[in-house]
């Protein structure tokens, strides 16, 4: 921008700068100077000091409070030689100061230099503030970043990562209502016995804090062998375990882990509060369930549910009426064993599978034989666990019973007894079975005596001596039908 209130200065100055490739605007006055300024904001303007109204120095100086405008390189074009206008243009924070007569190659090269140092300064203010953008997008990144692992920490604490993977197999946003799938896998259902008793005799909060310990013995048991839980239902517990193939064995070992996990929660209950001993039971079952999101648009849950999971709830029900503390399914059995002995996945017939698993059930009698208690062998670690048949039940709604066998830990008190009593226990079962109610009371009855903690040979007992008639018949559609 060129500024001088004599029409021939700026024509003079016009044209030295066009020939030289400069593109020009011309102001008369210090007014006109600033609005063309404001705007264009130009590269460089030549300034004239002695100007009416508004002079050069005034101008610059208005240029240079303005905060659009205030970094435009000046040059004072002037006839004042003396040194105080020189100081003048100085404190008004000019780029440099031409006298009159111009120099046209000094004025040149001056403008040259100028313009390049303003594009130089320009080029390092732009990369400063691009790398200050960088640094503060890193920053931001960074911390949007920490906050979405942080949010997405705290939501797997409601819902699985396993669930999640199905639900929402883009990402959170992609959850919606009604995704789901079907799959084979198995359910855990672990349910604390008497816990309303408990609970009444004592205080909410401590209540709290041992119901979250407890629940987190549990829920290590079931995480270290590949479990998830779906749900807490007060004091109950519905887990998932989806491993491909190893499902029915990870829930099995998850299940007996719990019972030992508990005998140590147990030895440290008094600073719970807790008079009597925490006991739990637990029914698994292994079935086609289907996995997804329930509920309504506005509020929905991600859940399990099927057959599997119905029964699997049954099956733990099932342990407060035989005292045992793990009901297992045949499904899940079978399961299990075939896992172990490396049957092939293309294999569908149920005898190979029953065979492979030692419970050949097509006749009463085969069952009675082969319900020995069975340790159970495998890779991982071996015979910690044994499991016996104890009997076959129908499940409500259902016309197809189902054989259900009884799983405790090689570690519990009265498991050495178990499996020294078995050949007896099986002699009761199978009189049981074809209906010599007589004989097998007498087998019960020596079993009892050899090991009293027995509760399903007291539950035999009992029956046969419904069916003999010592005891008045007790409701005996709640144990074939649950």
């Amino acid at each position: 921008m060129l500024v001088d209130d004599e029409p021939a200065n700026l024509i003079l100055l016009e044209e030295l700068l066009q020939l030289k490739g400069y593109a020009t605007v011309s102001a008369r006055s210090g007014d006109e100077a600033l609005s063309l300024a404001r705007a264009s904001r130009p590269d460089l303007i030549l300034l004239d000091v002695m100007m009416p109204d508004m002079d050069g120095f005034d101008v610059c100086d208005r240029l240079r409070n303005d905060k659009t405008l205030q970094t435009v390189p000046i040059i004072f074009l002037t006839a004042l030689d003396d040194d105080t206008s020189r100081i003048r243009g100085l404190e008004t924070m000019a780029d440099d100061y031409l006298t009159k007569p111009l120099n046209s190659r000094l004025l040149l090269a001056k403008v040259e230099n100028i313009l390049q140092l303003s594009k130089m300064r320009s080029q390092v203010v732009s990369s400063q503030f691009n790398q200050q953008v960088k640094e503060q997008s890193k920053r931001q990144i960074a911390a949007a970043w920490e906050a979405n692992e942080y949010l997405s920490e705290k939501f797997h604490l409601f819902v699985p990562q396993q669930l999640l993977g199905r639900i929402a197999p883009q990402g959170i946003e992609s959850i919606q209502l009604g995704n789901v799938t079907e799959e084979e896998l198995t359910i855990l259902f672990c349910d604390i016995r008497g816990f309303t008793a408990i609970a009444e005799s004592q205080e909410a909060r401590e209540t709290f804090e041992w119901l979250n310990a407890f629940f987190t013995k549990m829920n290590d048991c079931i995480t270290s062998h590949s479990g998830f839980i779906d749900k807490y239902l007060g004091d109950a517990i519905m887990a998932v375990f989806d491993q491909p193939n190893s499902h029915a064995m990870d829930a099995i070992q998850a299940a007996v882990a719990m019972q030992e996990s508990l005998q140590e929660f147990n030895a440290q209950r008094h600073k719970y509060n807790l008079e009597s001993p925490v006991n739990i039971g637990t029914g698994i079952n292994t079935g086609i369930g289907m996995i997804g999101t329930l509920g309504s648009d506005r509020r929905m849950d991600s859940t399990v549910i099927g057959d599997v999971v119905n029964t699997a709830s049954r099956l733990e029900n099932l342990t407060k009426i035989y005292g045992c503390q793990i009901i297992v399914s045949e499904n899940a059995i079978v399961h299990a064993r075939e896992f172990l002995n490396g049957i092939s996945s293309n294999s569908h017939s149920k005898e190979s599978l029953l065979l492979k698993c030692d419970l050949e059930v097509e006749t009463q009698e085969s069952i009675m034989s082969t319900s020995g208690a069975t340790a159970a062998d495998s890779p991982l670690p071996s015979n910690n666990y044994y499991y016996r048949w104890i009997d076959r039940v129908t499940p409500r709604g259902k016309q197809q019973a189902i054989e259900i066998y009884e799983i405790w830990a090689a570690s519990s008190p009265d498991s050495e007894a178990k499996q020294l009593t078995q050949v007896l226990f099986d002699k009761g079962i199978q009189g049981w079975q074809s209906e010599r109610f007589v004989a097998a009371l007498g087998y019960f009855q020596q079993l009892i005596e050899q090991n009293p903690a027995d509760t399903v040979v007291s539950f035999y007992i009992n029956r046969c001596q419904e069916k003999l008639g010592f005891l008045p018949a007790n409701s005996s559609s709640e144990r074939f039908n649950f």
